[in-house]
């Protein structure tokens, strides 16, 4: 939080760690701590969570962002992310690429050696046609499901399904995705890669601050 200053406009993320930090900022701006900060906010449950706690909040449009902080599913050495599995990935992706800073907050549990060592691949995918897009999916990673919520498939604040993906071992990450971002049907991937400046990682004995390993 030392990073946010007055007057700037800041990517709120969504999920359960990224909560925390839009409580924050909501209670500095209450307090005076901070002044005239605008939010963008990632998801519509991000939105609602911002007005709530006193954040005045902004569509994205294209002016940079001064910095965006978010969570994450799996951080790899160099920073590379998994993120989607709160279903937000392309709004969260859309707002995180304009700012000039891309912070990761996340607990110890999501650092990984490999990308898709712990955590599915979400890859959002258009509802028209979606079984036929699914087919196209399993050419190039097999394992993985469509994912629901209760009974029926779930749908993002974009109207898209998820497809969870696993990533074999050995896979290259960056072919990966161009692979799958150049498949029709594919919205966007949860593969969040060379976008991460530095990550804030909870463990018991304490906060560790990480930069990509290169």
């Amino acid at each position: 939080m030392a990073l946010v200053q007055s007057g700037m406009r800041v990517g709120l993320g969504t999920g359960s760690t990224a909560k925390y930090a839009i409580e924050e900022i909501g209670r500095q701006l209450q307090s005076g701590e901070l002044r005239d900060v605008v939010g963008v906010a990632t998801s519509e449950a991000s939105d609602a969570l911002a007005r709530q706690v006193g954040i005045p909040v902004e569509a994205l449009d294209p002016r940079p962002l001064d910095i965006a902080i978010d969570g994450a599913d799996e951080i790899a050495p160099n920073l590379d992310l998994i993120k989607g599995l709160g279903g937000a990935l392309l709004r969260e992706k859309l707002t995180e690429v304009q700012a000039r800073r891309f912070l990761v907050i996340a607990d110890h549990t999501k650092l990984v050696t490999r990308l898709g060592e712990k955590s599915a691949l979400p890859i959002e995918i258009a509802r028209f046609g979606f079984l036929s897009t699914i087919e196209r999916l399993r050419e190039v990673l097999p394992a993985g499901r469509l994912r629901h919520s209760g009974a029926q498939p779930y749908v993002t604040d974009n109207g898209n399904h998820i497809f969870d993906a696993q990533i074999p071992e050995g896979q290259d990450i960056a072919a990966l995705e161009r692979t799958l971002k150049g498949l029709l049907g594919v919205v966007d991937t949860g593969l969040f890669l060379g976008m991460a400046e530095r990550a804030f990682v909870a463990a018991p004995d304490g906060v560790t601050e990480l930069t990509p390993a290169r």
